[in-house]
């Protein structure tokens, strides 16, 4: 199978992630807080997701039933994402798009060979070697070269 169209995928969610954080910064200035503006993401987000399974994914809904079974783990991806806007929308103003951009990605980086290397949250094991060692530095340094203004 082909995997190009997910490496598209993969940089067109980055571009979204970068025009997200300038977006919600600017709601942070109207509303006049971070907490609020990222509250306020998080709803029209959540409204847009309903919305489309409404009308494109009804029969998913009958997944809902499966929610009470999960382990409590799996209930944390949405206290991350509010971490994660919340943060960036605090942060982004103060050091920058491509500075918050890069040290995010800097973090994701690191801790996702962690990830890969011991396979944990259900991702295919691929353990550490020179190649990925050295793909992994050289983002890094390109964002230490970012971040020297």
């Amino acid at each position: 199978m082909n995997n190009y169209i997910y490496y598209i995928l993969a940089i067109l969610a980055g571009l979204a992630i970068a025009t997200q954080t300038g977006v919600n910064a600017q709601l942070r200035t109207v509303v006049g807080n971070p907490v609020v503006a990222a509250l306020v993401s998080f709803l029209v987000g959540s409204f847009a997701l309903l919305l489309y399974i409404l009308f494109f994914q009804r029969e998913s809904l009958g997944g809902l039933s499966n929610l009470s079974g999960i382990s409590w783990h799996k209930w944390t991806g949405g206290l991350i994402g509010a971490l994660y806007v919340s943060g960036v929308i605090i942060i982004a103003p103060r050091i920058g798009a491509a500075n918050t951009t890069g040290l995010i990605v800097a973090g994701q980086i690191l801790f996702a060979l962690f990830l890969d290397h011991f396979g944990y949250l259900g991702f295919i094991q691929h353990s550490f070697n020179m190649m990925r060692l050295a793909g992994a530095f050289l983002l890094i340094a390109g964002v230490f070269l970012i971040l020297k203004n």
